[in-house]
């Protein structure tokens, strides 16, 4: 590439933002070529290992992280909501893991919690402009908050509402880290959009240091570790022998909005009283 000086998308942004511009209307009235142009020689510049794909899809990996959710055995103690709280350093207002209380067709009162669905055909991958958010050949659809120029594009794409925007900078710990683990990864700044990484930091460390996911709890992700009933599994959806996917292969499952087609890594175990 030429080393020729253009603008970066950061000086592009606090010039619009100097302006009283947002980044939204900007792209609307700017020169739709010139904005293309600026984001692909930044993205050529700072990680040209990326490409604007699915990773799981699209190649050999060794692994495909998934977790299985057994709506039979969750009792709705919040458990996984406070420990993702605290691991991932997030306020009450941007919760990553959310809690539910639904019933089914016969009455039945049951608890759904939901992460990230990771899914390997992401909405939220494909509309941000700046390639922020991608799928690592894993399976885990990861944020690059470095990247993030908080359009927000992701969050009004994802299906399952699993995206929050990080609005405040903020002083002190989340609140639950006391009681509830102390705060594993960096604070995400002001202006970014946040979700949950499937502990990434805790697979990735834990690959390295030859342990397992899903099987060795230092390696596992902290909603996981923390459920009193065991009504999460994580592994490998690759390994046919993993727990996860031996439950899957042999239990009625379902997995949130498949007709949607984004093929989510997040699966279901039913309530009593469902019908699927």
């Amino acid at each position: 590439m030429s080393d020729e000086k253009f603008m970066t998308r950061r000086e592009f942004v606090t010039m619009l933002g100097g302006l009283g511009v947002s980044v939204a209307a900007a792209a609307a009235l700017s020169d739709a070529a010139f904005l293309e142009d600026l984001i692909q020689q930044e993205l050529a510049l700072e990680l040209p290992e990326i490409e604007r794909g699915y990773g799981a899809r699209h190649g050999d990996a060794a692994h495909s992280w998934g977790m299985l959710i057994d709506l039979k055995k969750c009792i709705g103690c919040d458990y996984c909501v406070y420990a993702c709280q605290a691991i991932n350093d997030v306020p009450d207002d941007m919760r990553w893991n959310v809690h539910f209380v639904d019933k089914t067709e016969t009455g039945n009162v049951f608890h759904i919690t939901r992460p990230c669905m990771h899914c390997q055909d992401a909405p939220c991958v494909s509309v941000c402009p700046v390639v922020a958010t991608y799928v690592r050949e894993d399976g885990i659809v990861i944020m690059d908050y470095d990247r993030c120029i908080g359009c927000r594009y992701c969050q009004v794409a994802c299906p399952y509402g699993a995206r929050t925007f990080n609005w405040e900078s903020r002083d002190g710990a989340s609140g639950y880290q006391a009681q509830w683990g102390a705060a594993e990864v960096e604070r995400r700044a002001r202006g970014v959009v946040e979700k949950c990484t499937f502990c990434v930091h805790r697979i990735d460390r834990g690959l390295a240091n030859g342990l397992v996911p899903g099987v060795d709890r230092a390696a596992t992700p902290a909603c996981v570790n923390i459920c009193p009933v065991e009504a999460r599994v994580f592994g490998d959806l690759k390994n046919p022998d993993s727990k996860i996917s031996r439950l899957i292969a042999t239990q009625p499952t379902f997995r949130l909005r498949e007709d949607l087609g984004a093929e989510p890594n997040v699966y279901y175990i039913p309530p009593e009283g469902m019908s699927l």
